[in-house]
């Protein structure tokens, strides 16, 4: 459903999330290997999460990745895929026709309509923070 890079850019938001609430500050390697992404790629996606006001960057000695702790509540995962993948999800077609629409319906349009907006439903209304203390305190994982 969602893209590879995507993929990686929730979970990076999570695992900056939770450190954050530790006071601590992620570089990219810690990152990258905590989400089991390949460090370049991790960092281009973060790279996109900074330009996109999701995460901050902090240059120096102490520098690293981090997200005000005030702010972890308020983002949503619909921020984070939108500054991954943009709002292709909403509007793509269920079989990645080019063209699918009302009037030129592919096969699965109508049944994956519901499924289109049960997800836009639960991406913007699902925060990080609900995401980060889950995994704080057990309930689930972001690495098995």
């Amino acid at each position: 459903m969602f893209s590879k890079a995507c993929e990686y850019g929730i979970k990076a938001s999570i695992f900056i999330a939770i450190k954050s609430y530790d006071g601590k500050r992620v570089s990219p390697k810690e990152i990258s290997k905590e989400i089991d992404s390949p460090q370049a790629f991790t960092a281009k996606i973060l790279q996109a999460l900074v330009k996109n006001e999701v995460v901050n960057s902090i240059k120096g000695a102490y520098g690293g990745f981090e997200i005000e702790i005030n702010k972890i509540k308020t983002i949503k995962l619909a921020q984070i895929v939108n500054a991954i993948d943009g709002d292709n999800i909403y509007n793509g077609c269920g079989l990645g026709l080019h063209k699918c629409d009302e009037n030129h319906p592919c096969p699965v349009h109508d049944k994956f309509k519901s499924v289109r907006e049960g997800l836009k439903d639960m991406l913007e209304n699902t925060s990080l923070e609900e995401l980060a203390l889950n995994i704080k305190s057990g309930t689930s994982y972001l690495k098995i």
